[in-house]
């Protein structure tokens, strides 16, 4: 049996895992845009979390299976197409996550100087698409839309020093823009409250650890309604009581030190204003209404406005429509059952999903491993169902590859790119340089 999965990130890895350690021979092709793996452990994870990146070397010992290939620099929809993958493969595993961002649907939300965590965290990250954006950073005020651990993650960014980051893997355009920020007061903002933020604990006590920022929250805003302490001490949750208590400890604090992070409950933006550029956003203050579990924020007409110049949004992710695969625009997903897509091609070609194209943006890395196993059993029960034709899997997808003048790259090339990266950063005490460029990255693995 010969799978394709598309996508490179952890739910890739994982689904070719599992494929290869079935009772079925299966031979397992991991097709990836960019010439380097990893996905969002890559390009996802913040600079300052290094640990988190060391799943990497699991994928590293995936890679090493003689059943498995990587061939990156290849991009659906414009390299191949889903028929021809047909033509090669007895099924395919769509594991493209969720590349683009939600917006808020406000007013003046596109002026220059709002932007996607996505792009701000691609950038400090050194992903290709998102290597020559530029962020002002010469305002006193940034406003960070969003309470989850990718919003934090930006506000920990900004509020770190040049040397917190400087032995970090960030990206050195990053880190060149960040010495020269003027940034000192960083305004977290949620919609709802204390109680029904989805910041980890870790995450948020790190907020109050830093060197050169002191965290606040109104006191005001943790008075808490009868139901928000009923969520607050729902045990099926206790990540909220932990947080809660943190809260506490902010409101507490006084300021020492030369950055602030002030988090804010009960606001939703309304409108993003300025001339030409970003000026300033317009909130409304919210208040709870529903049962526990399923509160709502809803506008209370009183608004508030913060002047700024720089904005990011972090309100969720979604996928991106797949040619030729039925895509659901709201949720950002592909409509599947246990992972099989509802699609029914002309040739009965099976098509599966896993990660976040399979279930939307939630959870962490390893959540993707079990979701990854669920697909693959969903694929491994329907083998019967499977073309009974021999696939010539790789060997025909590199030479369709090379008919059309494609550069793909193989992990042994990923692997020249990654000595030379760590190479790079040797020398500044940094674990890695990335290369930032798709033409560095191919010009290193012929070097």
């Amino acid at each position: 049996m010969r799978v394709a999965i598309v996508g490179s990130g952890p739910s890739g890895f994982y689904a070719a895992e599992a494929l290869l350690q079935s009772e079925h021979t299966t031979e397992v092709d991991i097709l990836e845009r960019l010439p380097v793996p990893y996905g969002l452990v890559r390009y996802g994870v913040a600079p300052d979390h290094p640990r988190l990146k060391d799943v990497a070397d699991t994928y590293a010992a995936i890679a090493q299976h003689p059943r498995f290939s990587f061939i990156g620099n290849v991009s659906f929809g414009k390299d191949f197409t889903l028929r021809e993958l047909a033509d090669c493969y007895h099924a395919v595993i769509f594991a493209t996550g969720a590349a683009t961002d939600r917006k808020l649907g406000i007013p003046g939300e596109d002026l220059q100087g709002s932007h996607a965590a996505t792009s701000f965290v691609g950038w400090y990250n050194g992903h290709p698409d998102y290597r020559d954006l530029k962020f002002d950073l010469s305002g006193e005020s940034a406003i960070i839309i969003g309470q989850g651990n990718v919003a934090v993650d930006v506000c920990r960014i900004l509020a770190k020093s040049t040397d917190e980051l400087r032995k970090t893997d960030i990206a050195s355009h990053a880190l060149d823009a960040l010495a020269e920020s003027r940034i000192r007061e960083i305004h977290l903002i949620g919609r709802r409250g204390p109680a029904q933020t989805r910041f980890t604990t870790k995450e948020l006590r790190e907020l109050g650890q830093l060197s050169e920022c002191d965290p606040f929250v109104d006191p005001d805003d943790l008075l808490l309604s009868e139901t928000c302490k009923s969520e607050l001490n729902d045990v099926r949750e206790p990540a909220r009581a932990r947080n809660f208590e943190i809260f506490r400890t902010f409101a507490s604090r006084r300021q020492e030190k030369p950055k602030c992070c002030r988090v804010h409950f009960f606001l939703s933006p309304r409108e993003a204003r300025g001339e030409h550029r970003l000026e300033e956003l317009v909130l409304e203050r919210t208040r709870l209404v529903g049962a526990a579990g399923r509160q709502e924020a809803i506008g209370t007409g009183k608004t508030v406005s913060i002047g700024t110049g720089l904005m990011i949004r972090s309100v969720g992710y979604s996928g991106l429509p797949l040619e030729g695969v039925p895509f659901d625009e709201k949720l950002g997903t592909v409509p599947n059952k246990d992972g099989r897509a509802a699609i029914t091609s002309s040739n009965g070609f099976p098509v599966y999903v896993t990660g976040w194209i399979k279930r939307g943006p939630t959870g962490i890395i390893g959540t993707n491993r079990a979701d990854s196993m669920a697909t693959v059993a969903t694929l491994l029960a329907d083998l019967p169902t499977f073309s009974s034709q021999p696939k010539t899997g790789r060997e025909a997808s590199v030479s369709l590859l090379a008919q059309r003048s494609v550069r793909s790259v193989s992990f042994h090339d990923w692997e020249t790119i990654d000595q030379a990266e760590k190479a790079r950063g040797l020398p500044v005490g940094k674990p890695r340089e990335k290369f930032t460029r798709i033409s560095e990255m191919l010009a290193a693995c012929n070097a």
